[in-house]
């Protein structure tokens, strides 16, 4: 998914230790595979599991700064047929 700041930067900075605790706590539970800051710096993406939609949408909902309307969510389906052999566990279409 691709997270798309819509306040400035400055403001989005205030709330990003309360998002990396959200982030954290997504990734123990195995939700999160990766997530990063894009360049330039106008918002983030974060790879997830596979998971219904309905649950998805409301794991982003309930980010700091979405809740705060300082960021919406863009959620972009695909289903991999092809990774480099150190990601092939993480993939759940290919079998091991």
């Amino acid at each position: 998914m691709l997270i798309d700041y819509t306040a400035p930067v400055e403001e989005v900075d205030y709330y990003l230790a309360d998002h990396a605790k959200w982030l954290d706590r997504h990734f123990k539970s195995g939700e999160f595979l990766a997530a990063g800051r894009r360049t330039p710096h106008s918002g983030c993406v974060i790879v997830t599991r596979p998971m219904p939609q309905v649950k998805l949408e409301a794991v982003l909902a309930s980010d700091p700064i979405v809740e705060r309307r300082l960021a919406q969510f863009r959620i972009i389906e695909f289903g991999a047929t092809r990774t480099a052999p150190e990601l092939r566990l993480l993939n759940e279409a290919l079998a091991v």
